[in-house]
C-alpha cells in the first residue's frame, strides 16, 4: 500500500544534511529562495551528492519569473541535464509553459527524454495553467512521474479543494505533490482530503533559508 512520504526543497548544503538527519524521503536542491528556485551551482550538487543517501532532485529552472524561456534558456536547460545527469542525481524538476497559459508541449518532451530513465517532477508552472484539466493531460502525455501544486492557490491551503480534485483527475497516472506553504501546521488539513503522496516542504520557519530540523520532525510525524 502506497504511504505518505516527504521532500524537502533545499536552498543550502546544511538544509540538505538537515533533511537527511529529520527523516525526509528526498530533498529538490535549489538555488535563490527569493525568486521560488533556480538551477543550484553544480559544485553546491557535488558536495551534496557525496553526503546524502537520501535520493536527491535538482531543479532546472534558469531564472526567476515566468515559464516561457527563449531558445538560449532552453539550450541552457538543456546543458543542465547533461551535466547534472553525469553527477548522479536522481531527478529533475521544470516546467515550460507557452505564452498562452497552456503547457509547451514540445520542449518539456524534449527535456524528459532527454533525463530519461530518471524522473521529472512538473513544478509549480502548474499553478498559472490556464487551463488545468487539459494541462494535466498534457503534462501525463510529456511523460513526467510527478507535479509540484498547491492546486493553484497562493499556498496548499487556498488551494487544498482543487488538490483534490486535481488528483482524483490524476487517477493514479502522476503523482500530485502538494507544495507552497506547507507546514506542519496545515499538513493534517490535507491528509484528511488527499490520498496519500509525497509531501513538499522547505520547513523554513524564520528569515534564514534553511530548514529548521524540529520542523522536518513535525512534518514526519504526520506522514
Amino acid at each position: 500500500m502506497k504511504k505518505n512520504q516527504l521532500e524537502i526543497a533545499c536552498f543550502n548544503y546544511e538544509s540538505a544534511i538537515i533533511a537527511q538527519e529529520n527523516g525526509a524521503d528526498r530533498i529538490e536542491l535549489c538555488d535563490n529562495m527569493k525568486l521560488g528556485g533556480t538551477t543550484p551551482n553544480p559544485i553546491l550538487a557535488v558536495r551534496v551528492r557525496e553526503k546524502l543517501a537520501i535520493k536527491m532532485h535538482v531543479i532546472i529552472r534558469p531564472r526567476g519569473g515566468d515559464f516561457i524561456y527563449n531558445d538560449d534558456e532552453f539550450v541552457e536547460m538543456k546543458q543542465d541535464i547533461k551535466q547534472f545527469k553525469k553527477l548522479g542525481v536522481d531527478g529533475f524538476v521544470f516546467g515550460i509553459l507557452k505564452e498562452n497559459g497552456n503547457i509547451n508541449k514540445r520542449r518539456n518532451k524534449e527535456l524528459v527524454n532527454m533525463a530519461h530513465p530518471l524522473p521529472c517532477t512538473f513544478h509549480r508552472a502548474f499553478d498559472v495553467v490556464k487551463d488545468v484539466k487539459k494541462s494535466l493531460k498534457d503534462v501525463i502525455d510529456c511523460g513526467f512521474t510527478t507535479i509540484l501544486t498547491s492546486g493553484q492557490g497562493i499556498n496548499v491551503e487556498e488551494g487544498i479543494f482543487d488538490l483534490e480534485k486535481i488528483q482524483k483527475w490524476a487517477k493514479g497516472k502522476i503523482e500530485i505533490m502538494p507544495g507552497g506553504g506547507l507546514r506542519s501546521s496545515n499538513i493534517k488539513l490535507l491528509q484528511d482530503k488527499l490520498e496519500p503522496t509525497f509531501y513538499h516542504s522547505s520547513a523554513i520557519t524564520d528569515n534564514t533559508e534553511t530548514a529548521n530540523p524540529e520542523e522536518i520532525k513535525e512534518l514526519r510525524n504526520f506522514l
